[in-house]
């Protein structure tokens, strides 16, 4: 995974990099370098970012739409 792969992918998700520093366990400098492009992005930690990113986008077609501009009306 390229680091504008993983940016997008993080954006795709909703993501910061703190949350994917939190689900790692690691610190979010080593998460800013992989970003920064700095180091290189370990292949099962890009791959499992892939699939979470693609799981997204499929989601995303399918979700429901009756619900934007909504209020709760106590």
């Amino acid at each position: 995974m390229t680091h504008d792969r993983l940016d997008e992918s993080l954006s795709i998700i909703r993501w910061m990099p703190n949350t994917l520093a939190r689900c790692f366990g690691c610190d979010v400098l080593l998460v800013d370098a992989w970003l920064s492009g700095e180091i290189e992005i370990p292949a099962k930690a890009g791959a499992w970012v892939e699939v979470l990113a693609q799981a997204h986008q499929a989601a995303e077609t399918v979700k429901p739409k009756g619900h934007i501009g909504k209020k709760f009306d106590a």
